[in-house]
């Protein structure tokens, strides 16, 4: 998909009516990756299988879909360590973060390590829209229409040798524009990771765009990954380094507080956190609260990764 024009860009009040009336006359299919309303789920919990799912229903006629969330809360309520460990100030403190020149280099137990230039990134992988829910750990919601690539696709392209079990991510350390990486207590710069298959599964997103509109500073530009059936601290932002490895990486929130996150965070209401509930979850702009779902909603496409695991006890 090439770049969109301004005059192009459809006005955010139009983009949720037009995504709205696709859902409800049935344009997107679920298997789509379409999101509904709020659903039940009937999955069994401690242990996922290859038959274990929650399923989301589809809308019905005359329900109303999940909105999205609006583009100012979205780009003005972040979770951004590298600049304050509030939310509120991030844009600001963002707003002259330096995204170009930007190259991300892809390597590890690959058969053809590459170093791409952002530009390069959109030229050869299709953009795609994908309106996924994104749930927080700390207990909050959005849906956000993100514009990206399948990072199968970059994935591919470098063919991962027999040795790649998992997939690390780098974020940039770059503490002159970042004032909150002059925090001590966390090993900067940000890591994570995914297991191979999980990274190749095709909901997990390389994000280089939301709402039609380049991705801004305070929401990871200029590349960010989304994994939307886990909580929000796994989807890496300002990528800069991808690796695959053969040994299970240690995240920067593994090594700040094992006894609270860890490697999978996969979205399970029936797994608190040790300080809070994780049964429901407040969506921005809402003023009651929502039962979480299963994977957030997303266990049709990712319950199988985890036949056998003990969800309970595998955070």
């Amino acid at each position: 998909m090439s770049k969109l024009r301004s005059s192009e860009i459809t006005p955010e009040e139009l983009y949720r009516s037009r995504r709205a009336f696709m859902r409800q006359t049935g344009a997107l299919a679920a298997g789509a990756l379409i999101l509904s309303a709020c659903g039940g789920t009937t999955a069994d919990t401690t242990t996922a299988s290859a038959t274990t799912t929650a399923v989301v229903d589809p809308p019905k006629p005359g329900t109303p879909a999940e909105p999205s969330t609006p583009y100012e809360a979205i780009t003005n309520y972040n979770n951004y360590y590298e600049f304050s460990t509030d939310k509120e100030p991030v844009a600001a403190l963002a707003r002259n973060f330096t995204t170009k020149p930007w190259t991300v280099a892809v390597g590890g137990f690959v058969a053809k390590p590459k170093t791409y230039a952002t530009e390069e990134l959109l030229q050869r992988f299709p953009v795609e829209e994908r309106i996924y829910r994104h749930r927080c750990v700390e207990g909050w919601s959005m849906v956000i229409p993100w514009q990206g690539f399948p990072l199968r696709k970059l994935l591919a392209e470098v063919e991962p040798t027999a040795q790649a079990k998992y997939v690390r991510f780098t974020t940039i350390s770059r503490p002159q524009e970042m004032p909150g990486q002059h925090d001590s207590y966390y090993s900067w710069p940000y890591v994570d990771g995914l297991r191979l298959d999980e990274a190749m599964n095709d909901l997990a997103l390389m994000v280089t765009g939301l709402y039609g509109k380049p991705l801004p500073p305070q929401n990871g530009a200029p590349l960010r990954l989304a994994v939307p059936w886990k909580y929000g601290f796994k989807s890496v932002k300002a990528i800069v380094k991808i690796d695959l490895v053969a040994e299970q990486p240690t995240s920067l929130w593994m090594t700040a507080s094992p006894d609270e996150y860890g490697f999978y965070a996969n979205v399970n209401p029936n797994v608190p956190h040790p300080r809070w509930s994780q049964s429901s979850e407040r969506r921005i702009g809402e003023t009651s609260r929502r039962k979480t779902l299963l994977f957030n909603g997303y266990a049709e496409e990712v319950a199988q990764l985890y036949t056998g695991m003990n969800l309970r006890t595998s955070f």
